[in-house]
């Protein structure tokens, strides 16, 4: 529970937003490439790429308590689109989430021992950002009681590309949370139907929130050496590229929050918003007005012809695109290449950037 420090400040003002600004969005290649992912891109027409709509979301939040863990590669990019944010990590290699999250933790844990942290990823996009706002301060008051809390989504569809959140008994003396039983893993399509029927489970959009302290002695409990190594390197600034290659490489949803759950020590506020994660071109399409007839147009809809067709024109290259009698088709021009696929093979998008790879491509990829 919280100890008397902590309560003399509100959750709210100790809670700090992390997002992890990682991976190269493969499966929105040719848009997203490994120098320019898709956090860094606007994709949604706002004029706003997904990262900095994250942190325009948070800001009312949090203020300036914004840290932004990133690769090094990307850190001047990041900088440039978020001027504001004083504190932008940069990683000397991709370690998966869980030493992203863990590093700030131990830098926000040195500074504040009572400090909260939330994480929300660079590349979701939301709607509703008032009902967002409502259920995090739930989630940070949660949180505050020692808990690890997760932001479940309302399943529209049996998808199958995402995890799972089992929810168990209401948590007293707060409006909506409720404890969590069980973290499933990415289902088939049959078990998505039964888990979306029962009404017991949510997405795991991956959103977390948790005292810093508490996150780190929870890493501790099943990975000793990676909690040891996150808080050494907050504590001496200059091992960071002599020990970052050895961290263990976990999400933090095998790391902490699936072990946490088992043991009673996690809980979930429902959000009740829309959220989309932008995973391939079927979801970016659905996601879309229509600003054209028959098909989404990313960019300027003056350039694409598409009678009788369906699906999502990406005319990045500035070049007259055609598409005739198609459904649900996806074509995407960005000068140096171009991409057609449709909305049900939109996943496979990642494996012509593994073969691109293969054949020595870093041009492409």
């Amino acid at each position: 529970m919280t100890d008397a420090s902590a309560a003399d400040r509100p959750a709210l003002d100790r809670l700090w937003a992390v997002v992890p600004a990682g991976g190269a969005g493969t499966r929105l290649w040719p848009l997203s490439r490994a120098a320019h992912p898709k956090f860094l891109l606007d994709l949604t027409g706002s004029g706003r790429t997904l990262l900095q709509g994250t942190v325009d979301r948070l800001q009312p939040l949090v203020g300036r308590r914004v840290v932004v863990v990133t690769g090094a590669v990307h850190e001047r990019a990041v900088r440039r689109q978020l001027p504001a944010v004083e504190r932008v990590l940069a990683e000397p290699s991709p370690r998966d989430s869980m030493a992203a999250i863990g590093w700030a933790a131990a830098l926000l844990e040195r500074e504040d021992p009572d400090a909260l942290l939330g994480s929300f990823a660079a590349d979701h996009v939301i709607w509703e950002d008032e009902a967002f706002r409502t259920c995090v301060e739930e989630a940070a008051r949660v949180a505050d009681t020692g808990l690890l809390v997760t932001i479940g989504i309302e399943p529209t569809e049996p998808a199958t590309g995402f995890g799972y959140v089992r929810a168990g008994d209401p948590l007293d003396g707060f409006a909506t949370a409720r404890r969590v039983e069980e973290f499933v893993e990415k289902p088939d399509l049959g078990r998505a139907r039964e888990y979306v029927a029962s009404g017991r489970y949510r997405w795991n959009a991956g959103m977390f929130l948790c005292r810093a302290g508490v996150l780190l002695d929870l890493l501790a409990e099943h990975h000793p050496d990676l909690a040891a190594s996150l808080r050494e390197i907050a504590a001496e600034p200059d091992t960071l590229e002599r020990r970052w290659p050895g961290l263990t490489r976990i999400a933090i949803d095998h790391a902490v929050a699936e072990p946490a759950a088992a043991a009673g020590r996690v809980a979930m506020v429902p959000g009740p918003f829309a959220w989309e994660d932008l995973g391939d071109f079927a979801a970016l399409g659905a996601m879309r007005p229509r600003t054209t007839a028959g098909v989404q147009v990313l960019g300027d809809a003056a350039l694409v012809h598409a009678p009788g067709s369906t699906g999502l024109v990406v005319p990045a290259a500035g070049r007259t695109v055609a598409v005739v009698g198609l459904e649900d088709v996806v074509v995407v021009d960005t000068g140096d290449a171009v991409l057609v696929t449709t909305y049900a093979r939109a996943q496979e998008v990642k494996d012509v950037v593994d073969a691109l790879k293969r054949e020595g491509r870093t041009d492409l990829t």
